[in-house]
């Protein structure tokens, strides 16, 4: 998930557990802290116009997410009775498999929910793209990608093609442009690695 431009917001990656994995196994919640880590501190209604919900819902889901963590005030922001929100880590990991082979039924439900929730938002993100596309400046047409690979690979070999590939971008993070940058723009990586069937 991305890094908003507030320097302030911590660089801690949030590795799940059951409890925590309940607080953000919701749809609107992950949408609410995408929303913080890219685009920086919001108040409730104004997450509500850029997500399209009222603000009584992002106000209920906001202060589920801070109840587990994922959330803080930003009372810098805040004028008034004004309450302005924040991610509180980078960004979120599901450290193993565990939380998919618990034996509580009801931690194997919300995992697998998160798991199409982020399948689903990385494929709006994709299609948006694909339909703004032709807004963009020449320079990013040839600066993006829609690309597939097979291979044979064992389970230790596929670990560490994806560290390999998680090291690269992490790598080019060290080197994000200022947003004052020209030409630069939030750039989304989607990784997505998995087995197929022979058949």
């Amino acid at each position: 998930m991305a890094q908003s431009d507030d320097k302030a917001q911590s660089d801690e990656v949030r590795v799940l557990d059951p409890r925590s994995l309940r607080g953000l196994a919701h749809p609107l919640r992950l949408r609410l802290l995408g929303a913080l880590r890219e685009y920086g501190p919001a108040t409730a209604s104004q997450l509500a116009d850029r997500l399209g919900e009222s603000s009584g819902a992002t106000s209920y889901h906001l202060r589920q997410l801070a109840a587990h963590g994922f959330v803080s005030d930003d009372p810098e922001r805040g004028k008034g009775r004004e309450r302005w929100w924040k991610a509180a880590q980078r960004a979120t990991k599901v450290g193993t498999d565990e939380l998919l082979r618990h034996p509580d039924p009801s931690v194997r439900g919300a995992m697998n929910t998160l798991l199409h929730e982020w399948a689903t938002l990385h494929g709006q993100e994709l299609s948006t793209w694909l339909g703004t596309r032709h807004e963009w400046p020449a320079e990013w047409h040839t600066s993006w990608d829609i690309s597939d690979f097979t291979l044979r690979l064992t389970p230790a070999l596929a670990r560490e093609m994806l560290d390999k590939v998680h090291e690269v971008i992490n790598d080019y993070r060290e080197q994000e442009a200022d947003p004052d940058t020209e030409h630069s723009a939030r750039y989304r990586v989607q990784l997505h690695g998995f087995p197929r069937d022979e058949d």
